[in-house]
Order: structure tokens, then sequence, then C-alpha cells
């Protein structure tokens, strides 16, 4: 009997699967096209196994009201053919199994959780900063969400004295996305933000919207650390940057751990998110 997790997110769907010790016996991408494409590939994967339970984190915003019609489907994306899709719905048609859904991000929590930079914690913020920004939360060991999943990424930031730039959000311009996510760095400058001097002033600006929004992360669910990942967190001197205007922004008025154990890059670059949801499937069982 094995798990199945997918980590499906607007480019590519990874599918995994683990055995019971939680080691990955096959993985595989499936490039994110048509619904009915890409689930026909992720169906020909995971037919070869007896699947006992799965974890799906989406990308979304995705509908997790189990009281709503809507629940298990993507909601509002710009990805063609996606908008209002039964997602849950038709994996559930196909296996007769327990499912776990959830977002991409909360799923990378979950991960880093169990097996990565938060080990050992009950609660943990994940932020991912890539070509979007989202935001997963656990708390007390169990994903956090209410009415709706956490939009982390969409919270309003005070903006830095030194920037007018307008921001790349299409539904708020300058959310934290809109101003800090890796298209606003060339939106500005004209220049890919791995191709950057580390000396550029732009740094700067991101990291004290990035670090604004982990204090009002802080500030309102005091997390026992928080874990930075994507893209756009590939450069070692925007951590320290990000760590420096954390501490100058919070002011002291609240007590964490030292910055440098607090705010902490991924401990599973890139397999957070389907770490999390094959734990998640294994959580399914445990529960049932």
């Amino acid at each position: 009997m094995y798990y199945g997790g997918i980590e499906a997110g607007g480019t590519k769907f990874i599918c995994a699967v683990s055995d019971e010790k939680q080691n990955i016996v096959a993985k595989t991408s499936v490039p994110t096209t048509t619904p009915e494409e890409t689930l026909q590939k992720t169906f020909e994967f995971f037919d070869q196994y007896e699947i006992r339970a799965m974890g799906i984190g989406s990308f979304g915003p995705i509908g997790i009201d189990e009281s709503k019609d809507n629940y298990g489907y993507i909601l509002a994306t710009p990805k063609p053919g996606w908008s209002e899709f039964d997602f849950l719905g038709q994996m559930k048609e196909k296996y007769d199994i327990p499912f776990v859904w959830t977002t991409d991000v909360n799923a990378a929590a979950f991960g880093e959780l169990k097996k990565g930079a938060a080990q050992g914690k009950k609660s943990c913020i994940y932020l991912t900063v890539g070509t979007g920004i989202g935001g997963g939360v656990v708390i007390d060991g169990k994903i956090f969400s209410g009415i709706n999943h956490p939009e982390m990424g969409h919270i309003h930031v005070k903006r830095h004295p030194d920037d007018d730039y307008e921001g790349t959000c299409p539904y708020h311009k300058d959310c934290l996305e809109g101003l800090a996510a890796g298209p606003s760095l060339e939106g500005r400058t004209g220049i890919k933000g791995q191709d950057l001097p580390e000396d550029h002033p732009i740094w700067e600006i991101q990291a004290y919207y990035i670090a604004q929004a982990l204090m009002a992360y802080v500030l309102t669910l005091a997390p026992e650390r928080i874990i930075l990942g994507g893209g756009v967190m590939n450069q070692d001197h925007l951590l320290m940057k990000i760590r420096q205007s954390f501490v100058e922004q919070v002011a002291g008025y609240v007590e964490t751990p030292p910055v440098s154990e607090y705010i902490v890059r991924w401990g599973l670059p890139n397999e957070s998110g389907i770490t999390g949801c094959l734990l998640l499937a294994e959580e399914a069982v445990k529960t049932k």
C-alpha cells in the first residue's frame, strides 16, 4: 500500500508515491495544460500503484469549505481552463480513497514543520517568494484555515519612501505580491532578479516589504518559526536584508527568538510541497 501526493502548480504537477515509511518510491512531473490532459497523465501515473490515501496541495484560490458547492474546486484563476474546475471531484470519481485537499503553500508549510526547517516546532509560517507570493500556516501541528485559506501574499503594505512603482498584482496593484514578487524586480529595473547585482538599491526595498509582512504575521499569528522559500529567496544577501529590516521594523515591541534562528530559508528546497502532500495522505489514514 502506498500514499499518493500531488503538488499541483500552475506550470506543472509534481506527482509522487511513498511507502509506509514515507520513502518516495516514484515521482513524475506533468505539465499543467488543460485539466483533461493534465489529469489523464496524472491518472496514468497513479494507476500503477495501490494508493491508500492522497494529499493534494493545489495552486489557488481553491474552495475549502465542505458545506459549499465549490468545495474541491479551483476558483478564480487566470490559468486557462482551470477556473471553477472541480479538481477534487474528478480525483474522487477516479479513486475511492481518503483525500486531503489544501493549497500548495499549506502543504509546503506542513512539510517543513514535519521534515524541514521547522522540525520540533508546533507552529510555523511558510512564505514562498517567486513569480507570486503565497503563504501557508501550521498551528498546533494542524494546517490553519478559516472561511478561506490564507492569502498572505495579498496583504497591503506601507510603501517604502523611495518607491513609486505601481505594482504588478492585477487585483490590488500594490499589495505585497504586487510590490515584492519576482516580476516587480524586473518591472522596476528592466533586469531579471537573478541578474541584479547585490548592491542594487531595489533589494533594500524588497526586503523592507517582505520584512513588513513578516512583522504583520508575527503580530497576528505568533508562529514559532518563519520559513522563506521560492526562487527569489535563492539570494543569501536578501535573507540577511530581510532579517535586518524585520528587527528594525519590529523595534523591540515583541520578543522573538534570535532572528537568524527565527527567519530561515526552507529546509526542503523544491521538495516542501510534495513532502507535505505525502505526509498529509498519511495523516488522513491515521485519523480515518
